[in-house]
Order: C-alpha cells, then structure tokens, then sequence
C-alpha cells in the first residue's frame, strides 16, 4: 500500500465561492455535459454536479482542468472499483 501511496502524482482540488473550480492530478475526463463531470484523478474517481457546469480549460498532460458553473456536489470514488462505479453511472445516464 506504501508503495502505491509513493507512486501517486499530486491532486489538488480548489473551489472558489461554488462557482468555479480548479483541478490537478487528472488523469482523464471520463465524461461532461451540464449537469456533472465525472474525472479520473491521482486519487480516484471525482464527480462534480451542479447546474451550468462548462469545462474551460483541458489540459490532460499536465493533469489540469477549470470548470465553472453552480457547484452542488463532489463525490470520490475509489478507482480500484472503477468498473462497477462508472457502469452504474452510466447505466443510469442511459436509461
């Protein structure tokens, strides 16, 4: 577990006034639209909801992305159960 901890990049997550929300460590923008945004972080899978969310900056090598908008919520989840989370996601998504 040490040895997984030691390989992880930095993950920083910085939100000003629920509005706008600056993140690093990301690995890759799994999906987006309006209403949430679902990332793969250094530390997990990270889905931000909200209303009027827009991505305005990517910047994937170096593990960068702005997003505005009316931030309601933040959920982590464990990446080892990456498989079951983003299906049920999307399992709901596309319903």
């Amino acid at each position: 577990m040490e040895e997984r901890q030691q390989n992880l990049k930095g993950h920083k997550l910085n939100i000003n006034a629920r509005k706008t929300a600056m993140i690093t460590g990301v690995n890759d923008v799994l999906s987006f639209d309006a209403g949430e945004v679902l990332l793969q972080t250094e530390q997990g899978i990270l889905m931000i909801r909200g209303t009027d969310l827009h991505v305005n900056r990517l910047t994937l090598e170096k593990g960068e992305v702005d997003i505005d908008g009316k931030i309601d919520s933040l959920t982590y989840s464990d990446s080892t159960n990456y498989g079951k989370t983003a299906e049920s996601i999307f399992g709901r998504l596309f319903k």
